[in-house]
Parts: structure tokens; C-alpha cells; sequence
């Protein structure tokens, strides 16, 4: 894979979906918000460990395609918080979105430090309802990224496929990611995720439903693995 101009491989990625977009969607223009939160056992994040049992909250605007939101999580055991900011825009099944991911100690300028963020380029297509097959192309372009002994920015990259399915009453979504070549998950070509999520609804009365979640995780590249439980509100 070294030999793979990596600028040249974005930028004809971008083409391609930009050429999808030139198509228009109906929609009803509406502006749709969206609030939640999870709360879950540890916080892996594309097969990295970032921290133990974690609160994360997220909100979003959305109309016409486009979506402005925030994703946030915050330890229980540590002064470690992150704020994620992300813009996107999606119609017929691609989608195409900019992430600004932000994640350090309490106290640290949000704004003054832009070297603490991370900007990456997101592109995604998902197949359709009868065949649930999203892909997801995720590299980071500026700001704190993995660089090399000279210097040199390494363009982080995260491939991944995720099929959603069902079995009886559980909702279940099964994933693989590879990270192309040197970066934040791999130190070369490697698988960095495979997991399989299993989601349901428990009720505890005729009205009320509580979302629970369980995901096992396991990670070459780390050589580590993780069995994840969570919580949605």
C-alpha cells in the first residue's frame, strides 16, 4: 500500500460522490432535532480505548439533507472530556461530512489550541433496506493527526463495512474496518475492528421501553478485544 498516492485516492473518492450528488432529492424541508444520550461500560472508539464507564450525549439540527450536530462524552474516573462537531450532507443513499474531533484535559483551550482538534473528511454510501450494507470512508486531513519520523502528516484513514440485520427480536449490526496504511489505528495495512452489536428494547411497563445494547469488539491491530454494554435515553 505505500506506493498509493493517498491525496490522489481522497480526492477521487470526493469525485465520484460529488458527480452521485448532482442529482436532486425530494424532502419536505423541515427542520428535524434530534437529542439523546448513551451510557456505556468503556468507551472504545474504532477500536481504540479511550476510557472506562462514559456518558455521551449528542444533539443534532437537520433539514434538506443537510445536518449540523454535537457528539460529547465524559469519564466517570478521569478529567478527560471530548466534544465532536460534525457537518454533513446526504441524498439518495451518500452521504458526504466534515468532523471536527476534539478530546483533552479539563481545562484545555477549546479554542485558542486549534492543534487539539482533528478535521476529517467522511464519505459514505449505504446500499439499500433490502441489502442494510453501509460503507464508510474516514480520513483525517489537519490538525492532530499521526505523523511520521519526519514530520510528515500520515492522512489516518478508517474503511469500514457494517450490515444491519435482525434475529427474532434482536436488532443486530455486524462490522469490519481496516485501516489502510500508518496511522492513529495501525502502524501499517490492518484489520482494526471486527464486531458484532446486538440491540433490543426491555420493558418494564406497557408504556415504557429501556434500549440496551451489547457490543463485542475485538481488534488485530491492538492485539486487544472488548465486550461492551450501554444504555440509550
Amino acid at each position: 500500500m505505500k506506493h498509493i498516492n493517498k491525496n490522489s485516492l481522497i480526492v477521487a473518492l470526493l469525485a465520484v460522490l460529488t458527480t452521485a450528488y448532482g442529482q436532486e432529492e425530494e424532502d419536505d424541508g423541515k427542520l428535524k432535532i434530534d437529542a439523546g444520550a448513551d451510557l456505556v461500560s468503556s468507551y472504545v472508539w474504532r477500536g481504540l480505548y479511550q476510557a472506562g464507564t462514559s456518558f455521551q450525549p449528542s444533539f443534532s439540527l437537520s433539514a434538506k439533507g443537510f445536518t449540523f450536530g454535537s457528539w460529547a462524552s465524559a469519564d466517570f474516573s478521569a478529567f478527560i472530556k471530548e466534544l465532536d462537531f460534525y457537518f454533513s450532507y446526504e441524498i439518495k443513499r451518500f452521504s458526504i461530512g466534515i468532523f471536527d474531533f476534539w478530546s483533552r484535559p479539563e481545562g484545555t483551550s477549546f479554542f485558542k489550541d486549534r492543534k487539539s482538534h482533528s478535521l476529517e473528511l467522511n464519505l459514505g454510501y449505504s446500499f439499500s433496506e433490502k441489502f442494510p450494507l453501509r460503507l464508510e470512508v474516514n480520513t483525517m486531513f489537519t490538525g492532530d493527526d499521526e505523523k511520521d519520523e519526519k514530520g510528515k502528516r500520515l492522512y489516518s484513514t478508517y474503511i469500514s463495512a457494517d450490515y444491519s440485520f435482525a434475529v427474532r427480536q434482536v436488532d443486530c449490526e455486524a462490522g469490519v474496518a481496516i485501516s489502510p496504511w500508518k496511522g492513529v489505528y495501525t502502524d501499517k495495512f490492518n484489520v482494526a475492528v471486527i464486531r458484532v452489536k446486538a440491540s433490543r428494547s426491555l420493558r418494564f411497563a406497557s408504556e415504557y421501553a429501556l434500549p440496551v445494547f451489547v457490543e463485542l469488539i475485538l481488534t488485530p491491530a491492538q492485539d486487544n478485544a472488548f465486550l461492551v454494554f450501554g444504555l440509550t435515553f
